[in-house]
């Protein structure tokens, strides 16, 4: 028997006990038979498991808490494979070739007329890379249509801010089609059902701004930007494919941190009545090279940037509130670091490694949007060497 009654006094206490610790007794025989019971369990435990037990494992704990999701990605290729390549066409251009050169090495053949072409976005606060995606688009461009709600998808509400700059872009005001939808989040709900449903509404408004079959539509975000001789390319090349992919230069922050070639979400559709739908997912094998930018959290004010984070459907990777902190934000920019402290999606350890840590500098200025260039006052804050934002 581990324990007996005291013979006198009436206190527990155990003569095993009492040898394994110390001779320790309680008059409060609840106290002491807990205690009693710590000491025999711990009987006979060495130093290094005392370590283990104390420092090691809350250690490993803390750890996995605070750097759970890195972990996970980092392990993301032990139990998911790389999506199916897809078929890269060659892009060919210069300013100086001929239309039915172009379309000839595509191997396309070359219209009697251009197609209509319409752009349609879903629109949050982006105004500036709106304004360089519209100027450099403006050419070839039919109809321009935009969507805006009044709260995010994760749904915070939200001014309408297009209605609140609409003058700003009165040069599209004649091929604008314009439209609002209220927010029908609900709490817990996953936003990106919140983002299906605006998608849903914008095929209703792209109906309303007239568009018909063989018309080209161009599915992308805000800063997914084709450059105009590829749109040009398309509208004027006869048998392109139905859905095409367009992969783009991705860049974060600005025109300085060039990530990788691999932005491929953006796409051109042969529109085709009661088929077509308004998308953001892989919809073809087939994608067009070197077609444009994607200038992802491309701000000009340190606040743009902690309403996008607060916003979009990922907002569950602000896993701490000093995520927002102003001052991290800007140093993270400035160090082309990740403002989510995540390490890269990718799907080798191979690529992992090679991405991990900040995205080196890049002080090339070639070949970005035209409307940029010439207007790089405005626009210093996209270009190599100007990193540091307004403060609100």
């Amino acid at each position: 028997m581990w324990w007996m009654m005291g013979e006198a006094g009436g206190h527990y206490c155990s003569k095993k006990t009492d040898d394994i610790c110390g001779g320790v007794c309680s008059q409060e025989p609840g106290r002491f038979f807990s205690f009693s019971r710590l000491c025999c369990a711990l009987r006979g435990v060495d130093m290094r498991t005392y370590i283990f037990l104390l420092v090691i494992v809350p250690t490993c704990v803390l750890a996995g808490y605070v750097h759970g999701q890195k972990i996970s990605y980092f392990l993301r290729p032990l139990w998911e494979s790389p999506p199916k390549p897809f078929h890269d066409i060659p892009h060919y251009y210069h300013e100086n070739a001929s239309m039915e050169t172009l379309c000839k090495l595509h191997g396309w053949g070359v219209r009697e007329y251009p197609r209509r072409v319409y752009d349609a976005v879903l629109f949050s606060n982006e105004l500036d890379i709106l304004a360089v995606r519209w100027r450099e688009l403006f050419p070839y461009i039919t109809q321009f249509v935009l969507l805006e709600s009044n709260t995010t998808f994760t749904g915070l509400p939200k001014p309408l801010v297009f209605a609140a700059h609409r003058d700003e872009f009165k040069f599209i005001e004649s091929r604008l089609t314009y439209g609002t939808v209220g927010g029908r989040f609900v709490k817990g709900q996953n936003p990106f059902y919140e983002e299906a449903y605006q998608r849903v509404a914008l095929d209703q408004l792209l109906r309303i701004a007239g568009i018909t079959d063989d018309d080209l539509l161009l599915m992308s975000d805000v800063d997914e930007i084709p450059s105009r001789h590829t749109i040009n390319l398309l509208r004027w090349c006869d048998e392109v494919p139905k859905i095409l992919h367009l992969r783009l230069k991705n860049y974060l922050y600005s025109f300085e941190f060039l990530v990788d070639n691999k932005s491929w979400r953006a796409s051109v559709h042969r529109y085709e009545t009661g088929k077509t739908r308004y998308a953001h997912y892989r919809q073809s094998d087939e994608i067009l090279a070197d077609a444009g930018w994607h200038c992802s959290f491309c701000f000009r004010r340190i606040s743009e940037f902690i309403f996008k984070m607060k916003a979009y459907s990922h907002n569950d990777r602000v896993r701490f509130g000093h995520f927002l902190n102003p001052k991290r934000v800007q140093r993270v920019i400035c160090k082309g670091a990740d403002l989510f402290d995540m390490l890269p999606e990718e799907y080798t350890f191979k690529e992992i490694i090679g991405k991990m840590g900040p995205i080196p500098h890049s002080f090339s200025a070639v070949h970005l949007p035209s409307y940029l260039l010439e207007n790089a006052d405005k626009y210093r804050f996209l270009l190599p060497g100007n990193c540091i934002r307004d403060s609100e």
